[in-house]
């Protein structure tokens, strides 16, 4: 039975973990040590510490407990919020009436019929020669020929309105065929391709690719498409250990397009069972649902045809459904009180271990180097080897069963370019899905020292994160500060909130939550998960000013107010002492947050605008329950697709093992969802079966080593609704008082 949490005021208490996870190799063994200079034992960092970015503190001074986190994929369960606050569920499978759409009929019919008389219309247009080879091709079209059909090239026309003219003829007379225009014999030249617009049968091969350079759609197949249909179709994306752009990536390899098709509104995290809306740019919503019987892990359904494509950003938030197994505490009594805790007080509004990588080098120290304009370094950073690289590695293979080959690959691709320079050797070694070092070492073969624009050949997701992650980094830090300094009760002097009432008319505009210029294009996929893309406006007009004494006398402002700005040229500091964290920490890193060192933009936090965080958060709509298990190989909650199988049978659900935390993870400087499905990302398709998932070894389905026990254990299931730009990790943290980090509930498992 659910219970409700309700709103109180939160206790003034904070609590520290700084502890440091390292882990020592020697000759004899592999353990966990403080770090260690003997001679006979080297001691290496293997990931980055919760203490390491500035999660320091909790709200609650109630005691941890033991649980397991993501023991099984249905264990964290995300399901978007869209702008209007509907929960996003997938319900169906099938494809509308509507989906098998009248155009498909009336091309059908079209090719049954004589085209006499719009072969006349086109000789008005034409030349004999041009008329002649269409009547070839609609004959030969027409006639059921089994061969392939080649398209035709029309004769050369340097006239643009002529060439429109007979673009439009095609567009409004012969819908079954599609027009291109390609160069001529001559520079000054155009001519008209006409070819068979192949639509869902896969006639005409890649004839119908064409290049759109920046334009944000791959139109291959769309020529032809129904005017009483949006031009979008959207569909609800399900997914189970597969990180969006992997999912959409493998959809776009089916249905034989570009990924950058596809729209959403943020990422979701691999590790997880999660469903999101997700558009189209002009697919039949029947090509989607029959890609249902092949997908391993994926599912598509509720599908509807819309004008607009998602962006990201574009959803208020993401409702989690989250069960943590294992449960040990000192009694229920302080689980029970934890619960509700959680419920009343929220939690600290930090960015997560995600957004700093998990690689041996984090994402913000990349972007501080990035922010000195040290150039060179920043790229011997990401491309060159690093000390303790390889102990790092066996490490995560020992603790994770990592595959050890694409390791390997990947260090020893690192060593032979820091040896020899060689380029193309190196790319010919190299993962494809290192996708920011294969752009640097591309850019350099043409640019040889040219380290800026190798770093700007970045894609732009990809290296802005880095700076992200260094302003977080920040803000980390002065949250904990704040907590440690003014505890979590009530707002004090000097801080900032989002204003109300009259004080509005007083306050002059500065950005909300990354109201910043760069928000379009900053989709910092770092955020695996749990949020959508980066930190949004929770409202896009709020108002920020400085707590005066006058008003902590009419108490008008309570913590739930209270933010703190990620650095940038239009934000304003506290007036109190967490603003010399910023500024300190910064100047330590060699950085001045005032102004720039160099003219770069993109690498400059004053060209930046900046925004502001809630210090704060309480999960909305909140529900716990404790349960009893003994089985750990039964779901103790239902997914999506588990409520469709209860009322239709569906083909090919995978059975869920237990995660172990044992699925294939990279431990790079960047997260895997950035991999480039475009054209380097390979799948093998036999007999029309697509495998997406590496060949599991049988080690890596083992259960928990308790969870086959039939010893009653506890769960403690959770379902709470967050914005988009928190983690919900981060409320999971201040129930536990432990490390969030994969390794540590690797660890448990």
């Amino acid at each position: 039975m659910w219970r409700y949490g309700v709103s109180v005021l939160k206790p003034n208490n904070c609590y520290f973990q700084c502890k440091r996870n390292f882990f020592s190799f020697s000759k004899s063994n592999l353990k966990k040590s403080p770090i260690n200079n003997s001679s006979n034992s080297l001691t290496i960092m293997t990931t980055i510490t919760e203490s390491d970015v500035g999660i320091l503190c909790s709200i609650s001074n109630l005691p941890g407990f033991r649980g397991i986190l993501k023991q099984r994929y249905s264990d964290f369960i995300v399901n978007e919020v869209d702008n209007e606050g509907n929960v996003v569920h997938l319900t169906s499978l099938d494809a509308p009436p509507e989906a098998f759409e009248e155009g498909e009929t009336k091309t059908s019919d079209q090719l049954n019929k004589s085209y006499a008389s719009e072969i006349e219309k086109f000789r008005s247009l034409a030349c004999e020669t041009d008329v002649d080879s269409l009547e070839t091709l609609i004959n030969k079209i027409t006639s059921g020929s089994e061969e392939d059909i080649s398209p035709i090239v029309l004769s050369p026309d340097s006239d643009k309105s002529h060439r429109t003219a007979m673009h439009n003829f095609f567009k409004e007379n012969l819908r079954f065929l599609v027009t291109d225009t390609v160069d001529g014999p001559d520079s000054s030249s155009k001519c008209i391709r006409v070819r068979l617009n192949s639509g869902n049968n896969k006639r005409g091969g890649n004839s119908n690719k064409r290049k759109r350079g920046d334009k944000p759609y791959d139109s291959r197949g769309s020529s032809h498409w129904p005017e009483h249909l949006g031009k979008f179709l959207r569909f609800h994306l399900f997914k189970e250990n597969k990180d969006t752009q992997e999912a959409l990536g493998l959809i776009g390899k089916m249905l034989g397009i570009q990924t950058r098709s596809f729209g959403f509104a943020g990422t979701k995290d691999k590790r997880s069972v999660s469903t999101q809306r997700v558009t189209v740019f002009k697919q039949h919503a029947s090509r989607l649902a029959a890609l249902n019987e092949r997908l391993i892990g994926i599912k598509v359904g509720d599908f509807c045809y819309v004008k607009e494509d998602l962006l990201l950003g574009q959803l208020l938030g993401n409702r989690f459904t989250i069960t943590l197994r294992g449960v040990v505490a000192d009694s229920e009594d302080t689980i029970k009180a934890s619960a509700e805790s959680l419920g009343r007080h929220g939690f600290i509004n930090y960015f997560g271990l995600q957004r700093f990588g998990s690689g041996s080098v984090p994402t913000h120290h990349i972007g501080a180097t990035l922010l000195r304009g040290e150039w060179k370094a920043a790229a011997s950073i990401i491309l060159d080897p690093r000390e303790g690289d390889i102990l790092f590695y066996i490490c995560y293979f020992i603790l994770f069963w990592q595959s050890v080959f694409n390791m390997l690959d990947y260090l020893k691709a690192r060593e032979y370019y820091k040896e020899t320079g060689d380029i193309d050797g190196t790319l010919r070694q190299l993962p494809r899905h290192l996708v920011a070092e294969r752009a640097m070492l591309q850019c350099l073969k043409k640019c040889p020292g040219n380290y800026l624009q190798a770093l700007k050949a970045i894609p732009r997701t990809l290296r802005m994160m880095y700076v992200h992650s260094y302003q977080s980094y920040l803000w980390n830090h002065a949250a904990s500060v704040r907590v440690q300094k003014y505890g979590s009760n009530e707002v004090a002097l000097g801080d900032l909130v989002y204003i109300k009432g009259d004080d509005a008319e007083k306050t002059e505009v500065v950005p909300s939550e990354h109201e910043d210029d760069s928000f379009e294009d900053a989709d910092d996929c770092s955020q695996l998960d749990e949020i959508s893309g980066k930190d949004l406006p929770l409202k896009k007009n709020n108002l920020v000013k400085v707590i005066t004494a006058a008003d902590i006398s009419a108490g008008n402002y309570t913590i739930e107010d209270a933010v703190l700005p990620m650095p940038g040229s239009r934000i304003i500091y506290p007036t109190n002492e967490v603003a010399d964290v910023y500024h300190d920490m910064a100047k330590k890193d060699g950085i001045s947050l005032t102004e720039s060192v160099h003219s770069v933009k993109e690498f400059s936090i004053t060209s930046m605008t900046g925004s502001y965080r809630r210090v704060f958060q309480k999960p909305i709509d909140f529900q716990w329950e404790l349960l009893s298990y003994t089985d750990g190989n039964i779901a103790l909650s239902e997914t999506d697709l588990d409520k469709i199988a209860k009322t239709k049978p569906v083909n090919l659900v995978k059975e869920e093992h237990p995660t172990n935390g044992t699925e294939s993870e990279e431990p790079f400087d960047h997260p895997d969802e950035l991999e480039s499905f475009d054209d380097d990302k390979k799948f093998s398709i036999d007999n029309d079966e697509v495998e997406v998932s590496r060949e599991v070894d049988p080690l890596q389905v083992h259960s928990a080593p308790d969870s086959n026990s039939q010893e009653p254990q506890k769960a403690l299931k959770l379902a709470f609704t967050l914005p988009a730009s928190c983690y919900a990790t981060m409320a999971i943290r201040e129930l536990l008082k432990t490390s969030t980090s994969v390794a540590f509930h690797k660890t448990l498992n």
